[in-house]
């Protein structure tokens, strides 16, 4: 996996102590033993779940890989085709309720998502969500691949119109109440936790001095906003999207990771790192961002999109990849900016 991809992921979890302490850390408590589910297990518990919902103990299951997380089925009854995604996690239920909540307000904004039947723990000791089949494939490699990301960009705007309380992944959806973050500066401190995270680039030789100290500037300029909480994806990629041959958009995929945050910055922060310039623009146009617009935006996208590494440098010091912290560095130090001085 790409380092690309991996800091987009870190990008979507709060960051925890553990990922940055530098002293040496007292062993933690034992956790509780969770069941163990292989592959194998899991195809068996789906077909339970099929059987407990639709009464089909003959429903057709295919292995559809999956994501970090989750074992995804695909299945057919009569005429109906399912997707189940089930975690060995029971934990995982909670994200399951999330993503359901988002996908609704979602569909509300007139963004296409995959219709969500079931989410459950029951009559199977693992979390999982049902929803119908999206036909169409995976939009990375889509020849219209352009017009889809206008698209895309023209969903996220809509996203961004819907409004939310509080920020970070505890938010509408949950009723819970202390693990919430209220204001903005709540959440970059204590669930985004930006100070650490510019500690490790520092810690790691990642910017040179003056970069560090404009960036923890811009961090510190974005920490006094007061802005108003909405919906966002939190993984806003081609991977993502589903598409019909002509390149229009079917669906939205994998909600796992949105939040309540300052829009356009912390979608389009992660949207945007992977693509080509050309790509870039693409999204923006369908967003509606004028090239001023851009240029306005840019260094808070360029803070988000940083500090999204810090988590990957770490995993990369923890190792020992001396290889990979080099690479890292170039990246995060402008070598592969071929544009700008």
């Amino acid at each position: 996996m790409s380092a690309t991809t991996v800091a987009a992921r870190e990008a979507a979890k709060p960051t925890t102590k553990r990922a940055v302490a530098a002293r040496p850390r007292r062993a933690a408590p034992a956790e509780p033993v969770m069941p163990h589910l292989d592959a194998k297990s899991a195809q068996k518990l789906a077909g339970v779940v099929f059987a407990h919902l639709l009464g089909a103990k003959g429903a057709k299951l295919t292995p559809l890989g999956g994501g970090l997380t989750n074992f995804v089925f695909g299945a057919r009854c009569g005429r109906d085709e399912f997707v189940l995604r089930l975690s060995g996690n029971p934990g995982k239920l909670k994200e399951f309720l999330k993503e359901q909540w988002a996908m609704a307000r979602a569909r509300e904004a007139g963004i296409p998502v995959p219709e969500v039947l079931e989410v459950g723990i029951n009559p199977i000791p693992f979390p999982y969500m049902v929803a119908r089949k999206v036909a169409g494939t995976e939009a990375t490699h889509h020849p219209e691949r352009f017009r889809v990301l206008r698209q895309m960009g023209r969903f996220a705007r809509q996203l961004h119109e819907v409004k939310t309380s509080g920020f970070g992944h505890t938010f509408d959806w949950s009723e819970n109440q202390l693990s919430r973050k209220e204001s903005w500066a709540e959440y970059l401190q204590r669930e985004f936790r930006g100070p650490e995270r510019l500690a490790i680039l520092d810690r790691h030789g990642m910017l040179t001095k003056p970069a560090l100290k404009a960036l923890r500037a811009t961090f510190e300029e974005i920490a006094r906003w007061d802005p108003q909480p909405v919906l966002n994806h939190g993984d806003l990629r081609l991977k993502n999207v589903v598409v019909d041959a002509e390149g229009e958009v079917a669906a939205v995929l994998d909600w796992e990771f949105c939040t309540s945050n300052a829009a356009p910055y912390w979608d389009l922060s992660l949207a945007l790192h992977d693509l080509s310039v050309d790509a870039k623009e693409e999204l923006l146009a369908g967003y509606g961002m004028t090239g001023r617009e851009v240029m306005e935006a840019a260094p808070a996208l360029r803070v988000f999109n940083v500090l999204n590494y810090a988590r990957v440098v770490e995993g990369a010091a923890e190792e020992g990849d001396g290889a990979k912290l080099e690479r890292l560095r170039a990246r995060l130090h402008g070598a592969l900016d071929l544009y700008a001085f």
